[in-house]
């Protein structure tokens, strides 16, 4: 599998009169595990939707793709109404199928995303009301059917955060290995310890692209204080 490069060059989006990205230029090399980090507020989840085509921004990104070009994505929490009676199965089915969810999954879908289950430790919750689940056990089953179809390109935006360790480690492992087969990942990370444990590349932004580099390089002690402390931290949390 090869996963594809990207190009960041001159992009800036507004929401009204707030400037979310101004000139953000970085480049992220293929199959590489790319780590985005910076201040609350200072655009980091701007940048993975205008990476997912969410936003009208300006300048260009670019995606330049190697064998295939299937993207799977896993958001900071999942947003849905927790009173609905839809379990982790018919959740996959809605999300990896094309028939109706109301039919339930497939057969051929069943086996396909079982293993995915299974590999994220939910195999047993499989039937469990996705309400009924905690926030880190929620997050596992979307990192589930982010890897159905097997993706070129992984978008993670802090889907760790707030998980327990087991959730935590079953990320790290998966990520690790689909690394290891060449696709690329972007990563939204606020654990700078597995930053310099785990990325190759790390990029900062507020805004714009503090710094970019190989984490032992860049992550210095004065650059952290610089950009985390009080003064640099934005107002519009994005």
């Amino acid at each position: 599998m090869s996963g594809p490069s990207i190009v960041f060059h001159n992009v800036s989006l507004r929401y009204g009169n707030t400037e979310v990205l101004s000139d953000l230029n970085f480049t992220v090399a293929p199959g590489t595990l790319h780590a985005l980090i910076g201040p609350n507020g200072g655009g980091k989840t701007s940048t993975i939707k205008s990476l997912l085509g969410e936003t009208t921004h300006t300048g260009c990104i670019e995606i330049h793709w190697g064998e295939g070009r299937t993207i799977g994505y896993v958001p900071q929490m999942l947003d849905f109404d927790q009173n609905l009676p839809i379990t982790v199965n018919d959740l996959m089915a809605i999300l990896c199928q094309d028939r109706p969810a109301f039919l339930g999954a497939g057969r051929a879908m069943r086996n396909a995303f079982a293993p995915l289950l299974d590999r994220v430790g939910m195999g047993e919750k499989r039937n469990r009301l996705m309400g009924e689940l905690s926030g880190g056990e929620r997050q596992r089953v979307i990192l589930a059917q982010a890897l159905l179809p097997a993706p070129n390109l992984l978008i993670l935006d802090e889907p760790t955060s707030g998980m327990d360790k087991t959730g935590a480690e079953i990320f790290q492992r998966i990520v690790r290995e689909l690394k290891e087969q060449g696709v690329t990942i972007v990563w939204v990370h606020h654990n700078l310890r597995e930053v310099r444990e785990t990325a190759d590349w790390v990029t900062c932004v507020n805004r714009r692209s503090i710094f970019s580099g190989k984490p032992a390089e860049v992550l210095t002690e004065e650059r952290i204080l610089d950009v985390f402390s009080a003064h640099s931290a934005t107002e519009t949390p994005v």
